[in-house]
């Protein structure tokens, strides 16, 4: 969950590229009109500008991002974490498809990643009709309460982009940008980590491993 989001001339955060937190070297690019002819320059001068576009380079892959405006236009996934290599395929897909749009609707980011969440409480033996009951059944069989005020996280925040709420996703970007990090956290609380620990039990000796089968059974 170590991440910063992207933005315009701040001195580090998450590069897009090489899903890195890193330090930025920032220059500007002002675009000038002088009669129907447009130029670029370094510099500014006593002319008519039309627009500064700026330039961060990541010191850790060497490459740039592009600003307009204050907002990110190249690359346009604005610093969001990687899957976890543990996420389900189809949650995988609608996770990537809300990486793409971040940067143009952080709103229907949010909206899409609650419904990676509908999908994953599926997966972990829910109905996947309604969050909140799956949840509550998640919560009876002693779920982690950091896990449940994760899950909570995200079908609030989602709900709310999609609905009149208390969340303005629109000029808070960190908001929805945070529901990534946590989708990947429950990901690997829920999935990964049982999956390593089964791992981990295989490989006790055998006799080990049927002495504790007979204590607990």
């Amino acid at each position: 969950m170590n991440y910063i989001v992207p933005e315009v001339h701040l001195v580090r955060f998450t590069c897009p590229y090489c899903n890195t937190l890193s330090q930025q070297n920032w220059s500007n690019v002002y675009l000038y009109k002088s009669g129907d002819v447009c130029f670029l320059k370094t510099d500014k001068l006593q002319a008519e500008v039309v627009e500064e576009i700026n330039s961060s380079t990541c010191e850790s892959c060497g490459r740039y991002h592009i600003w307009i405006k204050g907002r990110m236009v190249q690359p346009d996934s604005s610093g969001i974490p990687l899957p976890s290599e543990d996420m389900p395929e189809e949650i995988r897909l609608i996770y990537f498809e809300a990486r793409e749009v971040f940067a143009k609707s952080p709103r229907a980011s949010a909206a899409l990643l609650r419904l990676a969440l509908q999908h994953l409480c599926q997966h972990l033996g829910g109905d996947g009709k309604n969050i909140n009951d799956d949840i509550a059944k998640l919560v009876k069989g002693g779920l982690d309460v950091r896990i449940q005020k994760s899950l909570d996280i995200v079908r609030v925040t989602g709900n709310n982009a999609v609905h009149p709420g208390q969340l303005d996703l629109i000029d808070n970007t960190e908001i929805s940008a945070r529901l990534f990090s946590l989708l990947n956290f429950i990901v690997d609380a829920m999935v990964t980590q049982p999956k390593q620990i089964e791992t981990f039990f295989k490989e006790l000796p055998q006799g080990a491993r049927d002495a504790i089968e007979k204590r607990d059974s």
